[in-house]
C-alpha cells in the first residue's frame, strides 16, 4: 500500500525499478569499463598527426560495415518517438551494432560522448524487462525512463538532475510523464549507488568549477545574458549540423562514417579541442589560468566543429557533454572580456544553458550542473536555462520530441 501510494505505481511495478536501477548501474560501468579499455588503445592521446587519418578513418570504415552487416543501431530520436508511441525504448537487436559502434566511435576521439548509447542502451534493457513482465503501456514507459534515468546518472553523478534529465528530454515544453518522475529518481539512485560501489569512483563530482563567491543581484542580469549566449551556441550547433547531416545524406550509407572520420582527422590536425567529447578538456579548460579570449573562443568553434561532424557522419555518441565543454569555453571568453562578472556564475549558466538549447531540458541541466558545482548557483543558472529555453523554442535537433498523447496512454 505504501509503495502504490508513494509512486502511484503497483509494487510489482516499483520492485522492478528498483531492480532496473541497479542492474542499469552495472551495465553502465561495465559500458564504461569497455570503453576506458579501448581508449587506452585508441584515444588521440596514444597517437598524433597524420596518423590519425588511419586510425579514424578505418574506425569510420568498420563503423559502416558494422552498421551494414548487424543492422542500424537506432538513435535517441528514435528511441525518443517509441517511448511515446509504445512506452518502450529500441529493439534489443539493435544493441548488436549499437555496442561495438559507440564504443569505437568514442574511444578513438569522435567528437560525442557515451551519454546517448549508454542511456539507449539501459533504456532498451528496460523495455525488454517491461516486455518480458508483461506491463502496460503506462507502467513500460515509467521503467524504460527509469533505465534511461540510471544511464545518466552513472555518466553524471548527479541523481535528481538524471532523473529530470531523462523526462524532459521526452518533450519540447518541460517534463509531461509526471507519474514516472519518482521511479526515475528512484532507479537513478539505486543505479548510482550500485555504480560507486562497483567501480569504488566515490562520491566526487566529475568536473571542479570554480566556488561561487556569494551571489549579488549583478549576477542575475549577468546570468541572463548567459541565456542569450547559450541560444546562439544551440542555434549555431543545431544549424550546422543540420546542414552537414544534409551533405553527408549525398554518399553512400558505408561511407559517410568513413568520410567523417578522415574529416575528422583533419580537424584534429588543427585544434586538438576538435576531437573527443570533451570531459577530461572540461577542467583544462576550467584550469587555464591566464588564457586568452581568443583561446577559449577557438576552442569552443572547434569543439562545434568536430560535434557537428561527428553527429552528421552518423558516428555514435552523444552531444550533451560536448554542449557543456562549448559553454565552459564561452563562458571563460566572456569573463575574459568582462574581468568583473562572476566567472562561477558564468560557466554554470551556460553550460547549462548551451544543452538547454539543444536538448529541451532547463531543470534537468540546471540540476546536473549545479549538482556538480554548488547549489548556490542554482537561481542564477536555472534563469539562464529559462532564457535559453524561451529564445530556442523553434528551434529543435531531436525532432521526436513532442506533446504527451493522453488518449495513447496505456
Amino acid at each position: 500500500m505504501f509503495d502504490d501510494l508513494f509512486v502511484g505505481m503497483a509494487p510489482r511495478v516499483v520492485g522492478l525499478v528498483v531492480l532496473t536501477g541497479l542492474v542499469c548501474g552495472l551495465i553502465g560501468a561495465g559500458y564504461l569499463l569497455v570503453l576506458h579499455v579501448l581508449q587506452h588503445v585508441l584515444w588521440p592521446t596514444e597517437w598524433s598527426g597524420a596518423i590519425g587519418f588511419a586510425i579514424l578513418g578505418g574506425v569510420g570504415l568498420v563503423v559502416g560495415l558494422l552498421v551494414r552487416f548487424l543492422g542500424s543501431p537506432g538513435d535517441v530520436e528514435l528511441m525518443v518517438d517509441n517511448i511515446h508511441v509504445s512506452g518502450t525504448a529500441t529493439g534489443v537487436r539493435m544493441l548488436r551494432s549499437l555496442l561495438p559502434t559507440s564504443w569505437l566511435c568514442i574511444a578513438s576521439g569522435g567528437g560525442m560522448g557515451p551519454e546517448a548509447p549508454l542511456v539507449q542502451t539501459t533504456g532498451t534493457l528496460a523495455s525488454w524487462t517491461a516486455r518480458r513482465a508483461g506491463l502496460i503501456v503506462r507502467e513500460s514507459r515509467v521503467l524504460t525512463i527509469t533505465g534511461m534515468a540510471a544511464g545518466f546518472t552513472v555518466l553524471f553523478g548527479a541523481p535528481l538532475g538524471a532523473a529530470i534529465f531523462a523526462l524532459e528530454l521526452l518533450h519540447r515544453r518541460g517534463l509531461q510523464y509526471f507519474e514516472a518522475l519518482l521511479p526515475a529518481v528512484l532507479g537513478s539512485l539505486s543505479g548510482y549507488a550500485v555504480y560507486v560501489a562497483a567501480t569504488d569512483a566515490g562520491l566526487a563530482p566529475v568536473w571542479h568549477l570554480p566556488s561561487p563567491t556569494s551571489i549579488q543581484v549583478a549576477d542575475l542580469g549577468w546570468a541572463a545574458v548567459a541565456g542569450v549566449l547559450g541560444a546562439l551556441i544551440a542555434v549555431a550547433f543545431t544549424y550546422l549540423s543540420t546542414g552537414l547531416r544534409w551533405c553527408a545524406r549525398r554518399l553512400h550509407p558505408t561511407l559517410r562514417p568513413l568520410a567523417g572520420g578522415l574529416l575528422l582527422a583533419a580537424l584534429g590536425l588543427l585544434s586538438a579541442y576538435s576531437l573527443t567529447f570533451g570531459e577530461a578538456q572540461i577542467n583544462e579548460i576550467l584550469d587555464k589560468h591566464g588564457a586568452t579570449v581568443a583561446f577559449f573562443a577557438l576552442a569552443a568553434l572547434a569543439k562545434l566543429a568536430g560535434t557537428s561532424v561527428t553527429l552528421s557522419a552518423e558516428w555514435r555518441g552523444g552531444f550533451i557533454i560536448p554542449l557543456f565543454f562549448m559553454g565552459a569555453c564561452i563562458a571563460r571568453a566572456f569573463h575574459g572580456l568582462v574581468p568583473d562578472t562572476n566567472e562561477a556564475v558564468l560557466i554554470a549558466a551556460l553550460m547549462a544553458a548551451a544543452n538547454t538549447g539543444v536538448t529541451k531540458t532547463p531543470l534537468g541541466s540546471t540540476l546536473v550542473v549545479t549538482e556538480m558545482s554548488g547549489f548556490q548557483l542554482l537561481p542564477t543558472t536555472l534563469l539562464a536555462t529559462v532564457v535559453t529555453f524561451i529564445l530556442t523554442s523553434e528551434v529543435g535537433l531531436i525532432e521526436s520530441q513532442r506533446e504527451r498523447d493522453i488518449v495513447g496512454d496505456g
